[in-house]
């Protein structure tokens, strides 16, 4: 009885842990601005008349979460005048989301498409440089053994983050106007601010870089320098691209294809979301105690196979049509894959992450990963429904073609996770069960 209560305690000692608590709230501020673009404004743009191709184009508008590893340096070098090195940028950043996220629904899609990828392109901005910080001071709290049950607690923050812009904001639509469910979506921002000022300043790890060089060379020649060198990094790279685009493709215009099959907003702001919430909720909390248990490598094989599995679910609903239970069925396990996935990841990349160089070496690996979310989910509506003469410019720069359709597209979706999967055999082999960074 003692040896089996003894690792039980453990896992409870740190689950109940200050520093889950804060994993908690700074994943679900690093998930509220990217949920507001990917949820939220499609949603808005879809009921105000605009079409799929240029919804699906608006994923470029997350260009700055693809390319934060560029100004990811002068956060690890530069501190600002106030609350230290890693809170005070963090409070910059939230109060620019609060402000900018508050003031996007003022303008019509219709007469200003423009000024509003303009300024969706400013928010994607703000959260980018918030997560640099937040992957920092997350992998600068967490020892090593506590990375999985961390990570998994923070990607359950982050998911609860949807039900906001991608739920409550939903719901609200159908009863107040527009600039108002912005307004009110912008003000759970305050959270963050909140917890930025409770939270302590963490010290600053050994080996840190003192000069902007250092913060630009350093945490590269660190990462190729690794046993396995230039081949090895290059491999974990492909991987972190390649491993969750399948299902970033499938859920990259996910409210419009419910919207297309006819549920109602109210039922997607609630029952969609509600559904969502707690299977990615389930799927990271027992992704993470499974990780704490097998490892990382082990959970990222067996949480893979769900994750490509459950992207087929997407494909039957579009068959099956408006019907509620199918939904459901098809939510939970989707979703129950995703968070499954990403809190297995997100513990594969903390593990690669050095303490000396957290801000730009996790700045570049989740760049990688939202590559496709950014480039891939950006073709999903010209994948989905193809070009035709009404299109204007995409038919005089594309020429005319047929769409997949909903249920082929989600069958293509399936196949692009399979290269993924594959990596794992050189990046996070079945029989290494070790945690710590390489």
């Amino acid at each position: 009885m003692t040896s089996t209560a003894q690792p039980t305690r453990g896992v409870l000692r740190v689950l109940f842990s200050t520093r889950m608590l804060i994993c908690i709230f700074n994943g679900f501020t690093a998930g509220m601005p990217l949920y507001f673009l990917y949820h939220l404004l499609p949603a808005w743009l879809r009921s105000e008349g605009v079409d799929l191709k240029t919804i699906g184009l608006f994923a470029l508008v997350g260009i700055p979460y693809t390319w934060k590893f560029l100004w990811s340096p002068a956060l690890d070098r530069y501190t600002l005048p106030f609350l230290g090195r890693r809170r005070g940028w963090m409070l910059l950043a939230q109060v620019a989301l609060l402000v900018s996220m508050g003031s996007l629904g003022v303008f019509d899609p219709r007469e200003n498409i423009w000024l509003i990828s303009y300024l969706a392109l400013a928010i994607a901005f703000f959260s980018a440089t918030q997560d640099i910080v937040l992957d920092a001071y997350r992998r600068e709290l967490l020892p090593d053994e506590e990375l999985g049950l961390g990570n998994s607690m923070y990607v359950n923050g982050y998911r609860t983050a949807v039900f906001v812009p991608g739920g409550l904001g939903l719901i609200l639509a159908d009863h107040i106007t527009w600039p108002m469910v912005h307004l009110t979506i912008a003000c759970f921002m305050v959270v963050g601010i909140v917890k930025t000022l409770l939270v302590p300043e963490l010290p600053r790890p050994q080996g840190s870089p003192r000069s902007l060089y250092e913060a630009v060379v350093r945490p590269f020649k660190d990462f190729f320098g690794r046993e396995g060198g230039v081949k090895q990094g290059l491999l974990i790279l492909s991987f972190l691209l390649l491993y969750k685009l399948g299902d970033n493709m499938a859920t990259a215009l996910s409210t419009p294809f419910y919207l297309d099959l006819g549920f109602s907003k109210t039922i997607i702001g609630s029952m969609v979301k509600l559904i969502n919430f707690w299977a990615m909720m389930l799927g990271s909390f027992f992704g993470g105690v499974l990780i704490f248990k097998i490892g990382i490598n082990r959970s990222l094989w067996l949480f893979g196979v769900v994750q490509l599995v459950s992207i087929l679910g997407f494909a039957v609903l579009s068959e099956v049509g408006d019907h509620i239970p199918t939904l459901a069925v098809v939510l939970a396990f989707e979703y129950l894959g995703v968070g499954l996935g990403a809190a297995s990841l997100v513990a594969f990349m903390s593990r690669a992450t050095s303490k000396s160089f957290s801000a730009t070496q996790f700045a570049l690996f989740s760049s990688i990963i939202a590559l496709p979310r950014t480039f891939a989910n950006a073709l999903t509506g010209f994948l989905i429904e193809g070009v035709g003469p009404d299109d204007g410019l995409y038919y005089r720069l594309l020429g005319e073609w047929t769409g997949l359709g909903y249920t082929n597209f989600f069958l293509v979706c399936t196949a692009c996770a399979v290269p993924g999967m594959v990596l794992l055999y050189w990046v996070a082999p079945w029989k290494d069960r070790a945690s710590s960074p390489r």
